[in-house]
C-alpha cells in the first residue's frame, strides 16, 4: 500500500530553503556593497550616514552663538 504524501512537511522544506536563498542573497548583496566602498587597500572611500551623525567631530564647524 502507497503511503500518504506529507504535504506540510514538504512545505516547510520549500519554504526553509526559499529562505536559506534568501539569506545567501542578502549577503551577498551587502559583502558587494562592502567592497564597492573600500578601495584597492582595503580603506573606506566615504563614511556612511550613521558614521557622521555618530561622530561629532566629523560635523562641519559651525559658528555658536558666543561667536556671534
Amino acid at each position: 500500500m502507497a503511503r500518504a504524501p506529507n504535504y506540510g512537511h514538504e512545505r516547510r522544506e520549500r519554504e526553509k530553503n526559499k529562505a536559506a536563498k534568501r539569506a545567501a542573497r542578502s549577503e551577498a548583496k551587502k559583502a558587494k556593497a562592502e567592497d564597492r566602498q573600500t578601495d584597492e587597500n582595503g580603506d573606506p572611500v566615504g563614511e556612511t550616514a550613521e558614521e557622521a551623525v555618530s561622530d561629532p567631530t566629523s560635523a562641519p564647524d559651525q559658528p555658536t552663538e558666543k561667536e556671534s
